[in-house]
C-alpha cells in the first residue's frame, strides 16, 4: 500500500497551457495553490525582479513553466527565495552552469527536466539501448522526426535532445539529425528511427495530453519536498528522481 500523500502549497510561475493544467491535477491531488505569477495584464513576459519571497507567499514549492528566454532569469531569482523549484521549462540549458552557481550560493533545491513524463523517460534509456545494437550498420541512417503544436518556440525540443544525447552515447559515431514540425495542437510526438534500403526499426513516443506531464511535475514537487526536508540540497533532474541519477547515456 502507497503512504499516503502530504498535501503541498505550491506557488506557479507561469499560467499557460502548462501552468493550468498542473493547478487543476494539484486542486485534484488535495494540494493549494498559495501563488500563482504569470504575465501583467498588458501581456509582459513575467519579470524575475518581481519572483521575491512574499511573492510565493508561503509555498513550499515553486513549479515553474514559462518560456525559453525568461526561465533562467526566473530560475536565478527563485534561487534567492530558498523555496525549492520545479521547472519543466526548456530552452534555457545554456545557462544551466549559472544556475547551479546560484543554486549552491542561496544552499536551494532545484529539479528540472526536458520531460515529465514517465514513459518518454524510459524511452531515452530504450533509445541508448537501441542504438548499441546499430553499431558498425552504417546500412542504416539514424534520425529523430519530433513533433509539437504551433505554440511551442524551442525546436528542437529538449525532449528531442535528450533523446539524441542517449543515441549518441549508444553509438557514438553515428550522426542523429533532429527535424522539427511545429503545427496543430500535438502536446508532443517523438521518433527515433533506423532507416535501411528494405527496412525501417523506429521507436517512438507520444504524449495523449499535457496531463502526463502536469502529473510528472507534481510527482516531482512531491518528492522535492521530501528531499528538502531530508537535507537534500542542489540541483537535481527527473531521472534522479526516477532512477536515482544513472544518466540515459551512461554506460552499464
Amino acid at each position: 500500500m502507497s503512504e499516503p500523500r502530504t498535501a503541498l502549497r505550491l506557488a506557479l510561475v507561469g499560467h499557460g497551457r502548462m501552468g493550468r493544467a498542473v493547478e487543476r491535477l494539484a486542486l485534484e491531488r488535495g494540494h493549494a495553490v498559495v501563488a500563482v505569477l504569470d504575465r501583467s495584464a498588458a501581456g509582459a513576459v513575467l519579470a524575475s525582479a518581481a519572483l521575491d519571497r512574499g511573492a510565493l507567499g508561503e509555498a513550499d514549492v515553486a513549479i515553474e513553466f514559462t518560456r525559453p528566454e525568461a526561465a533562467a532569469g526566473n530560475l536565478l531569482a527563485l534561487a534567492a527565495t530558498g523555496v525549492p523549484v520545479v521547472t519543466g521549462t526548456t530552452g534555457w540549458h545554456a545557462r544551466l552552469d549559472e544556475v547551479r552557481a546560484a543554486v549552491a550560493a542561496h544552499d536551494g533545491l532545484l529539479l528540472y527536466a526536458s520531460n515529465f513524463s514517465i514513459g518518454a523517460q524510459l524511452c531515452f534509456r530504450a533509445a541508448r539501448d537501441l542504438a548499441r545494437h546499430f553499431r558498425g550498420r552504417p546500412e542504416f541512417d539514424a534520425y529523430i522526426v519530433e513533433v509539437h503544436h504551433r505554440a511551442k518556440l524551442d525546436a528542437p525540443s529538449g525532449t528531442a535532445l535528450t533523446l539524441q544525447a542517449a543515441a549518441r552515447a549508444g553509438d557514438p559515431a553515428r550522426a542523429v539529425p533532429i527535424t522539427s514540425v511545429r503545427a496543430g495542437h500535438v502536446p508532443g510526438t517523438h521518433t527515433l528511427a533506423y532507416d535501411a534500403p528494405l527496412e525501417t526499426v523506429s521507436l517512438e513516443h507520444t504524449a495523449r495530453s499535457r496531463d502526463v506531464f502536469a502529473a510528472g511535475a507534481l510527482a516531482a514537487a512531491e518528492w522535492l519536498a521530501a528531499q528538502r526536508a531530508a537535507g537534500r540540497r542542489g540541483v537535481v533532474t527527473f531521472e534522479d528522481m526516477l532512477f536515482g541519477g544513472e544518466a540515459p547515456g551512461s554506460e552499464s
